[in-house]
């Protein structure tokens, strides 16, 4: 069972009736297009152009849905209007219904009809030519490419300018959805690049502060309790004026009097200093060997590296010796930082686990490896320490190294950052 048409557009409906109406016009008017007799029957001749006229008009309404159906009317409609009397308005609409079947017909249509028309137009120009012998009959040729091959040719240019235009919306469409997409990539770095930054910033102090504040309140001696809050004053100021330059540096941007002066490993001694006034014992410290400069990203991550591991050990190690070595050789920087194990007493001071994973982030967006965990033997007396070690690459070329992300132990939950 055929399924019924879809309702008609309503511009075809106009297209339509304006075609019925004009060609009922030129009938009432008696202008035709007859050259020769009409085949027809004698008689009122040019009423029978009106059926090809109506059939015609009413292909145009299937002119935008059902494409290869109006086509088909339409061209039987034609070639009965040659056995009539003829009307102008019947071969204006055959050609609208030959542009709508390349413009809104399937591609392979679109593609075809115009190549068809112009193999008809040809051949029938050969064939009349052939037939009459005059140079007249060329006009006949002229006639069936205007009808047939122009309209299609029309519609064909339109169509692929209106494709063209779908693919440049399109790809507008794809650069605006990546655009945005790089955007939210670029905030979403940026935030936690800030949440590096604002952890290994306030964390030591903080923490520092927790510690001697407990102890504090715990010891009931004036001297101990004094020099506990000495500690306490000044991690607060040193945090407070590293908060305030963050803030600077974040209200700030862009302006070039107010520069952000990163920390290098040249403040690794003052750094060391700091944890041993906050109570570390930090008796091995030994800094890079002499050399030439090194990138200031590798600078910042292995200052960086070095304070939060002498947090961690402050905030969840046990007493004891701290090692920090810096070793630069084969265009490597390996930062090792070790630590007495913790107990089961618990951490000193309260942690979020962010300190591992900075450090982590630090080391691997430079293209080098971190690993942190337990090294040495368990058992009585001891001898378990925590180690953080980090690789990092001092220039480009440099991927990612054997072994390091694979050292004892990648993060675990035993130590918190």
């Amino acid at each position: 069972m055929v399924p019924l048409p879809p309702r008609p557009h309503r511009d075809d409906v106009l297209i339509a009736l304006a075609g019925l109406l004009g060609g009922l016009l030129l009938w009432a008017l008696g202008l035709h297009t007859r050259i020769a007799a009409p085949t027809l029957p004698a008689g009122n001749d040019a009423a029978w152009s009106l059926l090809p006229l109506a059939a015609t008009a009413g292909a145009e309404l299937l002119r935008r849905t059902w494409t290869g159906w109006a086509l088909a009317v339409g061209t039987v409609a034609l070639v009965a209007d040659q056995f009539t009397v003829g009307s102008l308005a019947t071969v204006i609409m055959y050609t609208d219904l030959v542009y709508a079947a390349v413009l809104y017909g399937p591609p392979a249509r679109a593609r075809r009809l115009p190549a068809a028309t112009g193999l008809v137009t040809v051949a029938v120009t050969l064939a009349v030519l052939a037939w009459f012998r005059q140079p007249q009959a060329l006009l006949v040729g002229v006639v069936v490419g205007v009808v047939s091959f122009g309209p299609a040719t029309t519609g064909a240019m339109l169509r692929n300018h209106r494709e063209a235009a779908a693919a440049a919306r399109l790809r507008a469409e794809q650069t605006a959805l990546l655009a945005e997409m790089d955007r939210v990539q670029a905030v979403t770095d940026e935030r936690a690049r800030m949440a590096r930054e604002l952890h290994d910033l306030v964390a030591g102090h903080l923490s520092a502060i927790a510690i001697h504040s407990t102890a504090a309140l715990s010891l009931d001696d004036e001297a101990t309790t004094r020099r506990a809050l000495g500690v306490i004053r000044e991690n607060s100021v040193d945090g407070l004026a590293e908060m305030r330059r963050l803030i600077e540096v974040l209200r700030a941007e862009g302006e070039p009097d107010a520069p952000s002066v990163p920390p290098t490993l040249d403040g690794l001694g003052t750094l060391v200093e700091q944890a041993r006034a906050n109570g570390l014992d930090v008796r091995r410290f030994t800094p890079p060997p002499a050399g030439p400069p090194l990138p200031a990203p590798v600078g910042l991550a292995a200052y960086r590296i070095v304070q939060e591991s002498l947090t961690n050990a402050l905030k969840h190690g046990a007493p004891g010796p701290v090692d920090a070595v810096l070793d630069r050789s084969e265009g490597t920087l390996t930062v090792r930082v070790r630590s007495p194990l913790g107990g089961d007493a618990g951490p000193r001071a309260p942690g979020s686990g962010a300190g591992l994973v900075g450090m982590r982030e630090r080391a691997e967006l430079l293209g080098g490896g971190f690993s942190a965990g337990p090294v040495g033997e368990a058992g009585p007396g001891g001898g378990r320490r925590w180690e953080v070690r980090a690789v990092l690459p001092l220039g480009e070329g440099h991927g990612r190294f054997p072994g390091a992300g694979s050292g004892p132990g990648d993060i675990d939950d035993e130590r918190e950052g």
